[in-house]
């Protein structure tokens, strides 16, 4: 017996220390996000969120973003290839998170939303992404923003005054409260089919792959 307590001691605290790093591991894991099932349902009449493809998608991308955002702005294409190649299968829907560090994010939101009052969200959007190095370091950033409308040929008169008014900033205001009621902390956070995807996952390859997962799921019989 005395001949085998070492052996014992050895392998008693390897598995003490085997527990304890499991332990740590788990405790610095990121938690992924879900969005429960009573909030599923939530604002589906009035809802401030922009959809870009089929409502009747069976596989949906829900991004939070942020145009002053420079990996949101490096998803913005991928993102649009991916709702062709998977159209009808696969619906994007965009909702505001301007971060408080990003000077014109909140701004920004406001003029994508001013254009979405005149049926052009999409294109405001495509477009700030596309001039985020230009309009995000100006000092004068609403001005370059009218310049935009302008070039989608929107109504500026209008445009200037939406930007301003209560209806854009409110709905602004209820995707970052969304977000924020989910544990949205940072941008580009995206959920596929209400889970949230690991940020290491945010690249055309394997956002390609977690919507093929999720259309071969909901294909199978």
């Amino acid at each position: 017996m005395r001949r085998l307590l070492p052996f014992l001691i050895v392998g008693l605290v390897a598995l003490v220390t085997l527990a304890s790093a499991t332990v740590l591991y788990r405790a610095k894991r990121p938690t992924l996000l879900t969005i429960s099932k009573d909030r599923l349902g939530e604002k589906e009449n009035g809802d401030s969120a922009h959809i870009l493809g089929s409502p009747n998608a069976t596989v949906t991308l829900e991004e939070f973003g942020d145009f002053q955002c420079p990996p949101c702005a490096a998803l913005c294409d991928p993102l649009n290839q991916l709702e062709k190649e998977y159209r009808p299968r696969l619906r994007v829907t965009f909702r505001h998170f301007p971060l408080v560090t990003h000077a014109h994010a909140q701004e920004a939101a406001c003029a994508a939303e001013a254009a979405g009052m005149q049926g052009r969200f999409w294109e405001m959007h495509d477009l700030l992404y596309r001039e985020q190095a230009v309009w995000s370091k100006a000092a004068d950033a609403p001005t370059l923003f009218n310049s935009y409308a302008g070039m989608l040929g929107l109504n500026l008169d209008r445009f200037k005054k939406d930007l301003d008014s209560d209806q854009v900033k409110t709905r602004v205001a209820s995707d970052q409260k969304r977000g924020v009621e989910l544990g949205v902390k940072s941008t580009p956070t995206i959920f596929v089919n209400n889970r949230e995807l690991a940020p290491t996952s945010l690249n055309p390859a394997d956002l390609r792959k977690k919507i093929d997962a999720v259309v071969k799921e909901k294909t199978l019989p």
